[in-house]
């Protein structure tokens, strides 16, 4: 159970030392518990005592969905990498030669996809600035370095390289007056997501330090936090040090006249099962902040209908607005966790037919890809030829905004950049 001082639940990591006995735990053998540890030095591996208490199901464990969502599966990696590492582990390999091998796997695993470095870094006085990307108009997104590590990773993560210790692989900024000129200057700039890593693993007062200064710009219409915290450790909002110090920062926000959005992650209906899950999303919706929801697709995970169903109906009971349903990300280990696009589409639009008005607000199978978010409408026959139908919701290139095309069907595409344009039909928008 969570460390308790008196009534109040205290943070307990959990990473790479706690490791090895919670997958003996999941009943894996010394062989793959050891290919366990092998994927966990490529990709981060961290979760807490709330996640294992009162999450997990340790009966199905390996197979249970928030034990997956968490924790290094074997098979993870490609299976010559993984026993390339694994034999070092056990035969006590030098550091330096660890880290090395591992430094290599990890760049074949693009680590920033979607041109994020290249193509959405801005600039301020000339000078690029880190800790920010700005790839629509409307909206820059703000790396805090105090914000970058998470209660808890998701074993899909696309945003891993933050967290494997390797400064050149990581994007933060500690600059509050440099958010605070860029948006000042950028009047078509009307909403800022601060995002990492998780933003509420700062205490309310660093976090006040980069919002605060944003609340007396005019153009400045929304203040977005991305955030699993509500998922993986609800007592941030409830019974934390600081916890009451949060919340009025977030009263704050929406008193200054602007919209407060809490992006909250929810990956699987188990995570809103408990009593303090649904106290803090009480909590932080007593605020006056919306709470909207999102997570990718994950193959073993939340690849059921039914899971999304019952997550969305669950979260309009609770007064949250379902979002987006996501497609796994061309990064880290992608080729484990994705699901097909005709398969994906398959499993929203059952999920979708389920839910009332009230949860249809939410938008997917969307991918989050270089020219824009591309939503999956559906699949059909064009002009004799079996065909997805796709529009972007956002874009680089407003042009694009709301522009329905067509790309040949494939049964294994799983991300833009693996379809083709239909024949007869024009190029695939925002690939040319």
């Amino acid at each position: 159970m969570a460390v308790q001082n008196g009534d109040r639940p205290v943070f307990r990591a959990l990473a790479l030392p706690h490791l090895d006995a919670l997958l003996a735990r999941a009943g894996l053998d010394d062989q793959d518990r050891l290919r366990a540890r092998a994927v966990a030095e490529v990709l981060p591996f961290r979760t807490n005592s709330y996640v294992v208490d009162e999450l997990i199901d340790w009966r199905a464990a390996p197979d249970d969905p928030i034990y997956r969502l968490v924790f290094p599966q074997p098979d993870m990696l490609p299976r010559a990498d993984v026993d390339r590492i694994a034999t070092m582990l056990r035969e006590g390999a030098p550091a330096d030669r660890l880290r090395a091998d591992v430094h290599e796997l990890r760049l074949r695993l693009n680590p920033h996809p979607s041109g994020q470095r290249d193509l959405n870094t801005p600039m301020l006085d000339g000078v690029p600035t880190e800790g920010m990307q700005h790839k629509y108009a409307e909206t820059l997104l703000f790396f805090p370095r105090q914000g970058q590590t998470c209660h808890a990773y998701c074993s899909y993560c696309f945003r891993w390289p933050q967290f494997v210790g390797e400064p050149d692989l990581k994007m933060a900024s500690g600059d509050a007056e440099a958010l605070r000129s860029y948006v000042a200057s950028h009047p078509e700039l009307t909403s800022v997501l601060i995002t990492g890593g998780d933003p509420l693993i700062m205490s309310s007062s660093v976090l006040a330090r980069y919002v605060e200064p944003l609340l007396d710009i005019p153009h400045l219409e929304s203040v977005r936090i991305g955030t699993k915290a509500l998922s993986y450790w609800p007592h941030r909002v409830l019974t934390d040090p600081d916890a009451d110090g949060l919340l009025r920062l977030f009263e704050r926000v929406v008193q200054s006249g602007r919209n407060l959005a809490l992006m909250a992650h929810y990956s699987h209906p188990r995570e809103l099962e408990t009593a303090v899950a649904e106290q803090a999303l009480r909590r932080v919706q007593s605020t006056g902040a919306v709470v909207r929801c999102q997570a990718p697709l994950i193959r073993g995970v939340n690849d059921r209908a039914e899971d999304w169903a019952v997550m969305w109906r669950r979260l309009v009971a609770l007064g949250a607005v379902p979002y987006y349903m996501f497609v796994e990300r061309d990064t880290g280990p992608q080729d484990y966790f994705a699901v097909p696009l005709g398969r994906a589409y398959d499993l929203f639009r059952e999920a979708y037919a389920q839910i009332s008005g009230l949860a249809r607000t939410v938008r997917g199978p969307i991918m989050s890809a270089t020219p824009g978010k591309v939503q999956v409408d559906g699949v059909a026959d064009v002009a004799g030829q079996r065909a997805f139908v796709l529009h972007y919701v956002q874009a680089r290139d407003p042009e694009l905004v709301g522009r329905p095309f067509f790309a040949a069907y494939d049964p294994d595409a799983r991300w833009l950049t693996d379809l083709k344009p239909l024949d007869g039909a024009g190029a695939l928008l925002g690939l040319s």
